[in-house]
């Protein structure tokens, strides 16, 4: 086995490379506006500091948020691209769900809140029994809304951060990182668990959208 995992459904273009064991090479950078820019040069570096070509590749990893719209499609059309060209399997996991693994070891157990930042004033979130086990689905809502929901549980991810108020337990990981998806995605295949379709978890409508009213331009 040997997966590729990347993820670009937060600020963080994050890249792996696992070999059904462990995580051999990683890159991670933290840019909200170059996922596409830094994403292949990612891959480029993973693959070089481990000796490998991408036809090594035996399956994709990739998170599938939640997340915005433009930071999904890149890492999501990437994944699909190199399937495609590989002609190897392509797999999703939510991007909370990467958090929430990594944060395994940190001191957190459970139950806890996994949170990332949705902008808009709001936060992506998913209530967890450990760092294994979702509790709730994926969401997105004002802080101040979920207050009562998530009182008196530590909280991971960048979004707990931002609004102490809410989640005045906040602690890392901040980011979410591929080795984390790679090393959760290799358990649950390993124990014969059937992943997600590598589908976008948009969880809101885009900012982009065709006027109600325009100006009809063509000729009658």
């Amino acid at each position: 086995m040997l997966l590729l995992a990347l993820d670009t459904a937060t600020p963080a273009v994050t890249v792996a490379l696992h070999d059904g064991t462990s995580v051999i090479a990683s890159s991670s950078q933290v840019d909200a506006r170059r996922h596409g820019e830094l994403l292949l040069p990612a891959v480029d570096r993973v693959l070089a500091e481990a000796g490998l070509t991408l036809d090594a590749v035996t399956g994709i990893v990739v998170g599938v948020g939640p997340g915005p719209y433009t930071g999904l499609r890149v890492g999501i059309m990437t994944a699909d691209t190199f399937g495609l060209v590989l002609g190897v399997p392509v797999h999703g996991l939510c991007t909370l769900d990467g958090l929430a693994y990594a944060a395994d070891g940190t001191g957190v157990e459970g139950p806890f809140v996994v949170a990332t930042d949705a902008r808009r004033k709001e936060v992506y979130w998913a209530l967890y029994d450990d760092p294994r086990t979702r509790a709730s689905e994926p969401a997105v809502d004002r802080p101040a809304d979920i207050a009562g929901t998530v009182a008196g549980l530590p909280a991971v991810g960048a979004g707990a951060l931002l609004y102490p108020d809410t989640f005045p337990d906040a602690r890392a990981p901040e980011h979410v990182s591929a080795g984390a998806l790679a090393s959760l995605a290799a358990e649950k295949l390993a124990a014969g668990e059937e992943l997600e379709a590598p589908r976008p978890l948009y969880l809101r409508r885009p900012d982009a959208q065709v006027p109600k009213n325009y100006k009809v331009v063509t000729p009658k």
